[in-house]
């Protein structure tokens, strides 16, 4: 019981993450962006599932399943990055920063821009090894072009 407690109080988590492949680490950042600012609605889910459409090319119903994974893979994740690590470690500089633009995309599919998604995703920035320049230019483009590519 003790030890329970403290696993609580101090961090221990079980979670799945040591396997973590690309897709299911961009689709997890996809959904922390997204619950970053304390609500996670319909308009953020659909641009999620575009997003995966047009990454991977999946049909509807896989990228609902790719992101229902990610759901469950994000709530039982500690918030030390390591979404944000296992994306880094298995894409170059270039899928770095469309990464960023997608998670933009994300965070403004609510029309809501909130203190803590935004302090999120310049943290994801920072571990995923982009400059305050892809930054400008990832939001830029993000909301110039609100939705992927098909």
């Amino acid at each position: 019981m003790i030890q329970g407690l403290l696993d609580r109080l101090f961090g221990r988590y079980e979670t799945p993450l040591a396997e973590l492949d690309a897709r299911h680490a961009l689709a997890g950042l996809l959904v922390r962006i997204a619950k970053a600012d304390g609500h996670y609605d319909a308009a953020e889910i659909a641009r999620i599932d575009r997003i995966l459409r047009a990454a991977y090319g999946l049909d509807a119903v896989a990228a609902a399943k790719l992101r229902a994974e990610a759901e469950r893979l994000e709530s039982a994740a500690p918030p030390d990055g390591r979404f944000a690590e296992a994306v880094r470690e298995r894409t170059g500089g270039d899928e770095r920063r469309a990464i960023l633009v997608s998670l933009w995309r994300v965070m403004l599919a609510d029309g809501h821009e909130g203190a803590r998604q935004k302090a999120y995703l310049a943290l994801t920035a920072d571990r995923l090894g982009l400059s305050p320049d892809d930054r400008a230019a990832a939001e830029a483009e993000a909301r110039a072009h609100p939705d992927p590519a098909p």
